[in-house]
């Protein structure tokens, strides 16, 4: 099933944390409106097609930003510059390439004035998309990019490891969920914006980029050497186990997961099993509609899936179980959860958990529980911006903690290679009751 084609600005308002390689986590868009809930079965949002005018804030005083941008402009010298021509960006100069200099400088500015607002806001997934990460963001839209094939985001002010994807790159290279990275290529990534961690990362592939990793419970810095790649997004995987177990492995929430997911369950119910695993270890997330379509297999119609609270700046948006319901007295239902399972992930073991529906087991996921929708500035920029945090049944936000499992599996202090101890204790579950 190929994803429709879209048009230049859908593609800037689409949900992005399960097909970009290297990016801050996920983008699970909200909606709201008549318009936005047609979107969003697609995994859309509607956004606003200009910027409303707003006026100064009353008792703000913008002076100081236009003083130091005339200080800048006159006292500015590049240390390292290897000529001794004046480097100053003065307007009124009449040379044509200083001229056209002096405007890309200009322009550089704007962006980075609005970077620091962004900044400003203290949300690692508030950010502003300057025309270099607009274009990777379009790029990954499109399904074909080089990578290594794994989610960052800023975590306590350190570059951290939300997932890497399954049989990519990164994951092949050993990177686990929740490593933090210190260096890329040498270089400390102490101050270093997630934009300026994505460039340093991707690049062409069969190229290197090597990283220094602090791991919990490793006392030593970890160096990687990772190959970068053609990064081919998977989406899901079944297994028929001789045990009377069906797994339906989830990957990610993309646009036709919720299809395939419903295509994975047919298969489920002609095996004649009972006993069904949906593992969401280290999947970063995707669309918010998968999510609720997918929860809706195992919840009763008009359930509360979950809600996307708006915290006053619009009216709440409910998203409700469509009511699928597998018809089997005998199901028992296990999903399995990390550190890697982010956003999308959260909502499908969160609505599952909360409504009793499924066991969870594992350790605690991510812990992403906000919305966000990427509004267009310019033809080439544009804003990724929290809009609204995700609230499941029972009012329970998804906090910086994530969701925490019914069953918590505690790894010994030297874990056997080849053991899936996550996998081992939801088997002994659905076998012993235990």
């Amino acid at each position: 099933m190929k994803i429709k084609k879209l048009t230049k600005r859908t593609k800037q308002i689409l949900s992005g944390v399960i097909i970009i390689t290297v990016f801050a986590v996920g983008v699970v868009m909200g909606s709201s409106g008549a318009m936005a809930k047609s979107f969003n079965r697609i995994g859309l949002t509607t956004v606003a097609a200009s910027i409303t005018p707003y006026t100064q804030p009353e008792g703000i005083d913008f002076g100081p930003v236009w003083k130091a941008w005339r200080i800048l402009d006159s006292r500015f010298v590049d240390a390292y510059a290897t000529s001794t021509e004046a480097t100053s960006t003065d307007a009124t100069t009449t040379d044509a390439t200083t001229s056209a200099t002096s405007t890309e400088k200009y322009q550089k500015r704007v962006w980075g004035l609005i970077s620091g607002l962004t900044d400003s806001m203290g949300d690692p997934y508030t950010v502003f998309l300057p025309p270099s990460e607009s274009k990777i963001f379009n790029a990954d839209i499109s399904g074909s990019f080089e990578g290594v094939g794994m989610e960052i985001v800023i975590r306590d002010r350190v570059l951290t490891v939300v997932s890497p994807l399954k049989d990519t790159p990164a994951f092949n290279a050993g990177i686990k969920a929740g490593d933090m990275i210190v260096k890329i290529d040498g270089k400390t990534t102490k101050d270093m914006s997630i934009r300026e961690a994505v460039s340093r990362i991707r690049g062409e592939k069969g190229t290197k980029v090597s990283f220094d990793i602090v791991r919990k419970g490793v006392n030593k810095i970890l160096k990687i050497s990772v190959v970068r790649d053609t990064i081919q997004i998977p989406t899901i995987k079944t297994k028929k186990r001789a045990d009377g177990i069906f797994v339906i492995e989830l990957l990610n929430f993309s646009a036709k997961s919720a299809s395939l997911f419903a295509d994975a369950i047919q298969e489920f119910q002609k095996s004649r099993y009972h006993n069904l695993i949906i593992d969401l270890r280290g999947n970063p997330g995707g669309y918010l509609s998968a999510a609720v379509d997918i929860a809706s297999w195992f919840m009763p119609a008009g359930k509360i899936v979950v809600t996307e609270d708006y915290a006053g700046h619009g009216e709440n948006n409910i998203h409700r179980s469509r009511g699928h319901m597998l018809q089997d007295s005998r199901l028992k239902v296990v999903v399995l959860i990390d550190k890697g399972s982010a956003s999308a992930a959260e909502i499908l073991s969160g609505s599952l958990q909360a409504h009793k529906a499924a066991t969870i087991i594992g350790t605690n996921s991510f812990g992403k529980g906000s919305v966000q929708e990427v509004i267009p500035l310019t033809p080439n920029t544009s804003l990724k911006v929290t809009v609204a945090r995700w609230l499941l049944a029972g009012n329970k936000f998804i906090g910086h903690n994530g969701i925490t499992p019914d069953i918590e599996v505690k790894y010994p202090k030297e874990p056997k290679d080849g053991v899936d101890y996550i996998m081992d204790r939801a088997v002994r579950y659905i076998h012993d009751g235990k």
